[in-house]
């Protein structure tokens, strides 16, 4: 029952969530009421029911009969299917309530975060600080089963937490540097150091290495079959995104298969 009540909270939040991908990296604000795109009229409540408003309409603006855009309900069914795996796989782990909300928040950051990479190749900095939060109080949550923590041990925690994003981010911020901002965005920077504050050092790298070998399969592909060209500039943070959720769950499994690849 909990999981059905998860998915379709994650159909609501599928619904904010694209307003901030889209608002966030145009510099709007999040206080107006959503507009159709055409003819700009207010919509009502009964227009933003998630999934059900779409499939009334039969896919037209109820004002001006403009078309509507299937990304919108499979942004929302992709959050509510984000949202529920998320809850599930941190039931898998841990015991702690506030953890699993935690997890849903980090869940719908990275929605926002993928959405707005692939539509603008923007990762907006409120979405990058947000998930620094959310990791900041993930580790603290991690940090209280251990009973026996000191206030130095907090200070050391956090202080350690900081270098690991400093040493994953490095390899991103040298190629930033070096192609001048055409090779790596710093955007993606941003999330490398923030991916190893929370991941700590080795989970951090396995996330940059899964996101640069998933990043060249889709490249190769797209070359292969003609669908990109090799200046063709492809976002590079859906990649390293999906290398992080990854090792938010399944560190050890991923640890494991680097390792046995490597023979290390």
């Amino acid at each position: 029952m909990v999981t059905i009540y998860i998915f379709i909270l994650g159909l609501f939040f599928g619904s904010f969530l694209n307003v901030l991908a889209d608002r966030l990296p145009a510099g709007e604000t999040l206080l107006g009421r959503s507009k159709c795109d055409r003819c700009k009229h207010t919509l009502g409540w009964r227009d933003l029911i998630p999934i059900i408003s779409f499939i009334e309409l039969k896919a037209k603006c109820r004002y001006c009969k403009a078309s509507l855009s299937y990304q919108y309900p499979l942004s929302e069914l992709f959050t509510a299917a984000i949202f529920l795996l998320t809850w599930i796989l941190s039931n898998n782990l841990y015991t702690s309530l506030p953890l699993h909300i935690v997890h849903l928040i980090i869940a719908g950051t990275l929605v926002v975060m993928v959405l707005s990479d692939l539509r603008y190749q923007i990762i907006p900095d409120e979405m990058q600080l947000l998930l620094l939060l959310a990791g900041a109080i993930r580790i603290a949550l991690l940090g209280l089963n251990q009973s026996d923590f000191t206030i130095s041990d907090w200070f050391l925690m956090y202080g350690w937490a900081f270098v690991h994003g400093l040493i994953v981010m490095s390899p991103l911020l040298l190629v930033h540097v070096i192609t001048k901002g055409k090779g790596m965005g710093f955007g993606d920077v941003k999330f490398a150091f923030i991916t190893g504050f929370i991941l700590n050092l080795w989970s951090g790298l396995g996330a940059l290495y899964i996101g640069f070998v998933s990043g060249g399969i889709i490249g190769a592909f797209l070359l292969l079959t003609k669908q990109g060209r090799p200046k063709t500039k492809i976002a590079f943070g859906p990649f390293l995104i999906i290398g992080f959720y990854l090792m938010i769950f399944f560190e050890n499994d991923v640890t494991y298969w680097i390792s046995r690849i490597y023979g290390f």
